[in-house]
């Protein structure tokens, strides 16, 4: 079988030497015959795709966010805004930068480039994991420990939670810059993390950036679900687990959401645990379609979470047919907003105040307000 891509990186004189694909290593092209002829065309469509719907989707939620007092208003979907920046980078300046190296059958644009796009890729990965774990983090909080939520997420708390998940990348991405592990690998024209570098740190970066988050939001999970079915089995006057339909619906997005990232980087993270134990051995014997095959699904994830909120959230639904149309026919919604405001104006005055006995039932991905629902149990 030919050499693996990611081995051949690793080449003579400490990875010091010239790279397939590189400007200077043999023309360019010496990895061609490498790569089965179905990975550029089938790259270069994912890539596209990923990138369109990346780009929509992930300012569709942030515009959603921003718009909608309801989703502004709750403290857990600042970290849905940072997971769909993190999402959004990678859309922005890595993946134009590997639909070049397609083009070109190599990489054409020097290794400044390559280090930084690898950098912002990695970047991407690993926020977006914090991320979806900060998420669940919040849930099991507003669950769990309801009496102690407020405290953990006040209304500054939560923007210095987000800015240290982007600070803690940054800084988880730093060994990468010591171990030579950011390069470009031929077989998917990507500069990339090369499992092949460092069998211990590649073993590390796996364990730490995946397997334990993992872990940890699905200890987060299982313990909201067990506590959801039990208050479901027990009487309403007796139970303190008072969740709407909304606050389950959302808990099912965000579980929906990590699930995903689950199934599209778990094959290439088995690759890199296995690759890991004997890279000179076993990285030639790993299949080639196999490889590529999990890097399309990790590309592809970085779009799949704006259709998601999309599909399962009903507020985020409205928000993307109300910026759709504004983009589509802003005269017509700029004429009718006056006479929509109107209307709503004379529906509020028509309608009394909501007893304590009905709440509101909203769709948000965040849990409803606690202090609202912790009044309306007290006046019962």
């Amino acid at each position: 079988m030919p050499e693996n891509g990611s081995l051949a990186n690793c080449c003579e004189a400490g990875g010091r030497a010239l790279r397939p694909g590189w400007p200077g290593a043999g023309g360019g092209r010496p990895s061609a015959n490498l790569r089965p002829p179905w990975v550029a065309p089938a790259l270069s469509a994912v890539l596209v795709f990923t990138t369109v719907v990346d780009v929509l989707g992930n300012l569709l939620v942030i515009l959603s966010v921003l718009r909608n007092r309801k989703l502004r208003n709750y403290a857990g979907n600042l970290f849905l805004v940072s997971l769909a920046l993190a999402d959004l980078v990678v859309a922005l300046y890595p993946y134009p930068l590997i639909l070049m190296a397609i083009f070109h059958d190599g990489w054409a644009l020097g290794e400044a480039h390559c280090k930084a796009s690898a950098f912002v890729m990695g970047l991407s990965v690993i926020c977006s994991v914090f991320n979806i774990t900060a998420i669940a983090i919040n849930r099991y909080c507003y669950v769990c420990h309801s009496v102690a939520y407020p405290r953990i997420y006040g209304h500054w708390y939560t923007p210095l939670y987000v800015c240290l998940i982007w600070l803690l990348t940054v800084v988880a991405l730093v060994p990468n810059f010591f171990t030579g592990s950011l390069d470009y690998d031929p077989r998917i024209y990507s500069c990339t993390f090369i499992q092949t570098a460092s069998a211990h740190y590649t073993v590390a970066v796996v364990v730490i950036h995946f397997l334990l988050p993992m872990a940890v939001v699905s200890y987060c999970y299982l313990r909201i679900w067990v506590l959801v079915v039990r208050a479901r089995r027990k009487a309403r006057s007796e139970s303190r687990l008072h969740l709407r339909p909304s606050d389950i619906r959302s808990f099912l997005t965000m579980f929906v959401v990590f699930v995903i990232f689950a199934i599209c980087w778990a094959p290439l993270n088995c690759i890199g645990l296995v690759v890991a134990i004997n890279p000179e051995e076993i990285a030639p014997r790993v299949p080639e379609g196999l490889f590529v095959t999990s890097y399309f699904l990790a590309y592809f994830n970085s779009c799949l979470n704006a259709i998601i909120y999309g599909l399962l959230n009903q507020n985020f639904r409205r928000e993307y047919k109300k910026i759709v149309l504004v983009l589509w026919s802003p005269w017509f919604c700029f004429q009718a907003a006056p006479r929509g405001s109107h209307a709503e104006r004379q529906q509020g005055q028509a309608l009394p105040t909501v007893s304590a006995q009905h709440p509101i039932q909203g769709d948000t991905l965040e849990p409803g307000s606690e202090t609202a629902a912790r009044r309306q149990t007290q006046s019962r």
